[in-house]
């Protein structure tokens, strides 16, 4: 990776983690008053526990989805419509929903993204980012047709072959090593799965941590 996009990605932060381990509750979403934190008995980490009816509100990681759209030797991105990361390049992926698979949730952020329909293939990588509670899961896949389009949550939507590939500004630094990954295992004909683990990246002075 550049130094240019390791300043990138210094910016990786997640919206739905402002304290960097939980998000903040004031209510009950049970009842509707206050809550607080504690440690309860047997339990490792503290917890927001309703005042009044005790409801205990656990906080499971974000599952992000996501797929790689391969139409002959290029690969489909999308520039991004929305924060985090306006502007910059990525692979079609979001939020898992209740009530579906993994590989219709990719499926489904494809089509919302790209407006792009694909036939999911096996899972290709999955990066674990402990620090902001996500996971991020892509599938192979490929494209059906060449009927795509920008939807609401992109600027743009382009295929690219290998040299093409905007590096520099990739939004995310589990699509970066993914596309490398998968370029790399395109030239042997042997793809195999990614596993990993990604350490929060380096703060630059710029950056307030929060």
């Amino acid at each position: 990776m550049t130094k240019n996009a390791r300043s990138r990605y210094a910016n990786e932060f997640s919206p739905y983690q402002p304290t960097r381990h939980f998000i903040v509750m004031k209510y009950c979403s049970a009842c509707g008053s206050s809550v607080e934190l504690r440690l309860l008995p047997d339990d490792n980490r503290a917890r927001y526990v309703c005042t009044a009816c005790h409801e205990v509100h656990y906080q499971n990681p974000k599952l992000i989805v996501g797929a790689i759209p391969e139409w002959q030797d290029k690969i489909l991105l999308c520039r991004r419509a929305i924060e985090p990361r306006h502007g910059l390049w990525t692979l079609p992926a979001g939020f898992m929903e209740n009530n579906e698979t993994t590989a219709e949730a990719a499926a489904r952020e494809t089509l919302e993204e790209a407006n792009a329909q694909v036939a999911i293939g096996e899972l290709y990588s999955m990066y674990n980012l402990p620090h902001i509670s996500q996971v991020y899961l892509l599938f192979r896949a490929r494209l059906m047709n060449l009927d795509f389009s920008p939807g609401s949550e992109s600027l743009e939507v382009r295929l690219f072959s290998e040299e093409e590939i905007p590096w520099e500004t990739l939004a995310f630094r589990a699509v970066f090593l993914t596309l490398k990954n998968y370029f790399a295992d395109r030239k042997t004909g042997d793809f195999q799965f990614r596993i990993g683990d990604l350490k929060p990246p380096e703060l630059s002075k710029s950056v307030r941590a929060n």
